[in-house]
């Protein structure tokens, strides 16, 4: 249900590029120095996104530097280093990585998804000392979806809400959460990120799902009766794409309301045009269909 969330590079300036990979590396490197090298293979760009996110709206600057890393040790790449900020991305990283193991295990009883849990319990226990109060949240979301999912709920919009409070509490960080106005947005961007993931994370699994027999709410919600799967497909296409958009411009509408510190532009590009760019792609469309207008702010 990870990895959707991605830059649209060729729309990035070169500067705003390596800005993006600076936070990426400082993630896996946050990652290795809490929890060991072998997680550092569970990054993915959604807590990229987080961490720079995040970054984005607090008052003190990140620190940058030139480092080697084990996989590229030719050349030195630029990291964000120091951070409270991916740190948290780096620890919410791994609980969601562990999480989505167990959605597997339960999905399918995945082997490698029952070892991948065993070999990360150790961090999911510390994690969740660490972060009592989430982790509980946390907990109790996805007890609310199994407990959907079990009972072949056949609205999209219900399935899609306990996963969407997930992100929404995985989104408000409190040291960047200095006032209510501030987390309220926060959360309902989270909400609207978590909202668009499980749909999207849907929608590419189909075919999947009917041919394994698993759950999935566009099976149920539009009844599908055992017809040629591309058929069916097609036949929802226009329903997911208007709750997919409704989603994103609510995303957008959250985006706008933030006074940004610094990096407004590479967010921008994720909210405005990675995201859009991913939801064509699964969608399987030829052209572009319109996007909400970006307002120019802060680098």
């Amino acid at each position: 249900m990870f990895g959707y969330i991605q830059p649209d590079k060729p729309e990035l300036k070169i500067r705003e590029y390596e800005i993006y990979k600076a936070y990426y590396c400082g993630v896996c490197k946050a990652i290795k120095r809490k929890h060991g090298n072998f997680p550092r293979l569970t990054l993915t760009y959604d807590t990229a996104f987080l961490a720079l996110f995040l970054s984005s709206l607090a008052e003190e600057a990140p620190r940058i530097q030139d480092t080697r890393c084990i996989l590229h040790p030719m050349k030195r790449r630029k990291t964000v280093i120091d951070s409270e900020i991916l740190d948290y991305a780096a620890d919410m990283n791994i609980l969601l990585f562990w999480l989505n193991l167990k959605d597997k295990w339960q999905d399918d009883r995945s082997k490698a998804a029952r070892i991948g849990m065993l070999a990360f319990h150790s961090a999911y226990r510390r994690l969740k000392k660490q972060y009592p109060e989430k982790s509980r949240i946390i907990h109790n979301r996805l007890e609310e979806l199994s407990k959907l999912e079990k009972s072949k709920c056949s609205s999209i919009d219900q399935a899609a809400e306990p996963f969407a409070k997930l992100m929404e509490e995985i989104a408000c960080y409190p040291p960047v959460c200095t006032d209510r106005k501030k987390e309220t947005i926060l959360r309902w961007m989270g909400y609207h990120i978590g909202k668009w993931l499980y749909t999207i994370d849907a929608l590419d699994d189909l075919e999947k799902d009917i041919q394994n027999r698993l759950y999935n709410p566009f099976i149920y919600q539009y009844n599908y009766r055992g017809e040629d799967i591309g058929e069916f497909r097609s036949s929802i296409l226009d329903d997911a794409e208007f709750l997919l958009i409704h989603t994103l411009s609510e995303l957008a509408r959250s985006f706008e309301l933030l006074d940004f510190q610094r990096h407004r532009e590479i967010a921008g590009n994720i909210i405005y045009l990675g995201m859009q760019k991913k939801t064509e792609t699964i969608l399987g469309r030829g052209k572009c269909v319109e996007r909400p207008v970006r307002s120019v702010g802060n680098q």
